[in-house]
């Protein structure tokens, strides 16, 4: 199938947005919209009447790609796929929930399951997750991955490597480098996507488990729940870490209070860390992350649980916790993220789009200062629940969906 798609403004008001799983202060000259004229594209009403802390925390005004582009579906038939990268050569590693990793070709063709994966426990949220190359992929062909790794003692998010071999179909040498704990006997919020810093350490998001029993423990030094993570490739602290020399403190900590962050990325020119997560109903976020901080849930949040009441005492603000840069209610659970850092569309160089599975659309922001300025979504009549996005080695952009689906976005 192929498509090309022009979006109008006027179209936004067609986007859905769905209710769904799921440092910056207030600023008196935010900066200017890219268009100023046009709506935002949210035009459902909120589950809260919670107020922003600064203009243009939410509900920004929306912005339109004036340049064409178009759409092919590079195939349908993936399994409830969930990480994607890219290889050198263009082709595509795609993570199925299930267990198995493939490899993918720009025509469609999928290999068979690569051998060497360690068993997963894919109930509930749970799976084979996140999946990133190394930087040196093309001398030491290390790959890593996220993935619910099941124990007597429960779940827990888990870190692995392995080295791709030569005829393509197996992981050799693997190893699990990193646990993310303590085990927990839930299904739900694994976070896990896996990507690497620029000083050659993996960025690890773990969730915090979902359940109000554990979900507290977002906020605990002691525990890797709810946490962004920060190890070297063989799974220990990174140095320079924020909490490296604290007593009592997880030496792998780089920031905390996170729910169930699945998006994480690298702005391709200041190097820094952004980062995505769900919310209860309303309050999905999209946070800059910061060496140390702390982004306060479930003590702050511009979401409710799903019974309707506040989470906590209900409050959006406290003194020593993190703003989010950008907010959605309702929500749009969104998953993977990354940057476009291509030449082939130009106005959409270091925008920053994200796969939405609720809300079932790509959306893209457009950034100036570490704000959003603009926002607009994609691909929303395509009616699919987009799981992960990234950049090919061509340029275009390639997204998957738990439909199956791998589609190619790029100029036309």
């Amino acid at each position: 199938m192929k498509q090309s798609l022009i979006f109008l403004i006027s179209c936004s008001l067609a986007f859905m947005s769905c209710s769904g799983d799921k440092d910056l202060e207030p600023d008196s000259n935010p900066a200017p919209t890219p268009n100023p004229s046009a709506a935002p594209v949210e035009t459902n009403a909120s589950n809260t009447n919670y107020r922003p802390a600064f203009t243009g925390q939410t509900r920004v005004n929306g912005v339109t790609t004036l340049a064409r582009y178009k759409v092919d579906v590079v195939t349908t038939s993936l399994a409830r796929p969930w990480g994607i990268s890219s290889l050198p050569d263009g082709r595509l590693l795609v993570t199925e929930k299930a267990g198995l990793m493939r490899i993918v070709s720009n025509g469609g063709n999928i290999s068979e399951p690569l051998t060497g994966v360690p068993q997963v426990n894919s109930s509930g949220q749970g799976g084979l997750l996140g999946v990133c190359l190394d930087p040196d992929f093309a001398t030491n062909r290390m790959i890593y991955w996220a993935f619910s790794e099941p124990s007597p003692a429960g779940n827990q998010t888990a870190i692995a490597k392995g080295s791709l071999s030569a005829d393509e179909r197996a992981l050799e040498g693997v190893a699990v480098i990193y646990r993310a704990g303590p085990a927990y006997a839930g299904n739900n919020h694994y976070g896990a996507r896996v990507v690497f810093d620029r000083m050659g350490n993996l960025l690890v998001s773990s969730g915090e488990r979902a359940d109000p029993g554990i979900r507290q423990q977002a906020q605990s030094t002691d525990s890797a729940l709810g946490k962004i993570i920060r190890i070297t490739t063989d799974g220990q602290p990174a140095p320079a870490n924020p909490f490296l020399s604290q007593s009592g403190v997880r030496p792998e900590l780089y920031s905390m209070g996170h729910r169930n962050p699945q998006g994480l990325a690298i702005h391709p020119v200041t190097g820094d860390i952004w980062q995505s997560e769900h919310g209860p109903r309303g309050g999905d976020e999209l946070n800059r992350v910061l060496a140390g901080a702390n982004y306060g849930w479930p003590i702050i949040t511009y979401g409710i649980d799903y019974g309707g009441q506040p989470v906590g005492s209900g409050i959006q603000q406290r003194e020593g916790m993190e703003q989010p840069v950008y907010y959605w209610d309702p929500v749009v659970s969104p998953g993977g993220m990354t940057f476009y850092s291509g030449s082939r569309m130009a106005e959409w160089q270091n925008n920053l789009f994200i796969g939405c599975l609720s809300g079932m659309h790509i959306i893209r922001l457009v950034m100036e200062n570490n704000r959003v300025v603009g926002e607009e979504r994609l691909l929303a009549n395509e009616r699919q629940r987009f799981r992960d996005i990234t950049q090919g080695a061509d340029g275009a952009l390639y997204a998957i969906t738990d439909g199956g689906r791998l589609y190619r976005i790029d100029r036309d």
